[in-house]
């Protein structure tokens, strides 16, 4: 009798465990290393300064207004659906904010300053909010497509910035306001809040594992999730000690952690997002199985609006001002960066680190090409063809996986 040929059956398991592992993750792995290559292209052609802390610092404050918005349109993207109206709607918000901080709070609190910003921020979210259940609504309720209604709503937009800014510039500068998108973290808070977000990961992702058993969801083998974890640990922490040499993190970047771990974890642990899943997956099983699927995508594109209303903010307050062309164009990165990061345009497949190195390749990209003074024209060429590439690949590797 061969008694080795158990420990071999069970290394052959491990091999054909670990190489489907792989397979099912491939394109998460090729994005990182995407990133790699991206940022390595452009540290040669900068010669050196793309990867210098100043330049890091700014990248990653401007990929949070993008990065917002994903987090929102991941859920709209995991129902099948999309939403057009996002980079219209932040840069509405933003119009809003920057003509309350400019025209109202100027004159009826002239003598406050922390007040105005807090104001400021609670109706801008306000605003998002309204028009995501507004949006929501027809969508779920009026059973509309989710394409013609939020199109319909960046008109909508279009004419609103129009009628707000009556085609000026409106100031939003005013200095604690400013702070939201153009402050900086201290070095000291910025290790402790690293210490938090690693401590945050770890928990989300062993919380995540014992809900998906719970209620019998596949689990990814555990190397493979740690593997994740320790990469974005590494990744932080690269990041943290890079922007901790220039001025500490900034505040936006520090919003949109706090959001990120705040979605991973109604994503991975809430009812909620196991039903977004699930009716991404499968609608008419999803219904049929007890889902309130009308109030599902009610609640979703609400949260969109929410996610765009926060966007907005941030966008005033790092840009300085509110103009008529407030977030135009951002819908297309928003779009491309949940793509490229993975998420099923087909629904029901998508994460939120996915979604956030997604919105990094944009950002990489664009910063990079600016830096090079490449012409936009030429931007938008290379972004298209990233982001046809990245479909190709999705569909590719779903079509081969075994």
């Amino acid at each position: 009798m061969n008694i080795s040929k158990p420990a071999e059956d069970q290394n052959e398991s491990f091999r054909a465990r670990f190489q489907r592992g792989i397979g099912r993750n491939i394109q998460s792995f090729i994005l990182i290393f995407a990133v790699v290559i991206i940022w390595a292209i452009f540290y040669v052609l900068t010669k050196g300064s793309y990867l210098g802390s100043q330049n890091i610092s700014n990248l990653f404050r401007q990929m949070s207004v993008t990065s917002l918005m994903s987090l929102g349109m991941l859920l709209v993207i995991l129902t099948g659906g999309i939403d057009l109206s996002v980079g219209k709607l932040a840069g509405f918000v933003s119009v809003v904010v920057a003509y309350l901080q400019f025209n109202i709070w100027y004159t009826l609190l002239p003598n406050q300053v922390v007040l105005p910003a807090i104001l400021s921020v609670i109706c801008g979210l306000i605003v998002g909010l309204l028009f995501g259940a507004l949006q929501g609504s027809i969508i779920a309720f009026g059973k509309l497509p989710s394409f013609i209604v939020t199109l319909g709503g960046q008109w909508l937009f279009n004419g609103l910035l129009l009628l707000v800014t009556q085609g000026k510039t409106i100031a939003a500068n005013q200095p604690v306001f400013s702070t939201i998108g153009q402050g900086y973290i201290p070095p000291v808070w910025g290790w402790g809040i690293f210490v938090i977000i690693v401590a945050a990961l770890l928990w989300n992702m062993f919380s995540g594992r014992r809900s998906k058993l719970k209620y019998g969801f596949q689990v990814r083998p555990l190397y493979l999730d740690l593997i994740t974890v320790g990469v974005i640990v590494l990744v932080i922490l690269a990041y943290v000690f890079s922007v901790n040499s220039y001025k500490g993190i900034p505040v936006p970047v520090m919003i949109l952690a706090v959001a990120a771990v705040i979605m991973a974890f109604v994503v991975n642990n809430t009812r909620f997002g196991r039903y977004t899943y699930a009716y991404g997956g499968n609608n008419e099983a999803a219904r049929l199985s007890g889902i309130d699927t009308k109030k599902l995508l009610f609640k979703i594109f609400m949260v969109m609006g929410g996610f765009a209303g926060l966007a907005g903010i941030v966008l005033a307050s790092y840009v300085g001002y509110g103009t008529i062309a407030a977030g135009t164009g951002y819908e297309l990165d928003v779009i491309a960066a949940c793509i490229l990061g993975g998420t099923s345009p087909l629904g029901g497949v998508g994460t939120i680190p996915g979604v956030l190195i997604g919105a990094l390749v944009i950002a990489s990209l664009t910063t990079g090409l600016q830096m090079l003074n490449v012409a936009p024209a030429w931007q938008y060429v290379v972004k298209a063809i990233i982001l046809v590439a990245a479909v190709y690949l999705d569909v590719y590797f779903k079509t081969h996986r075994k």
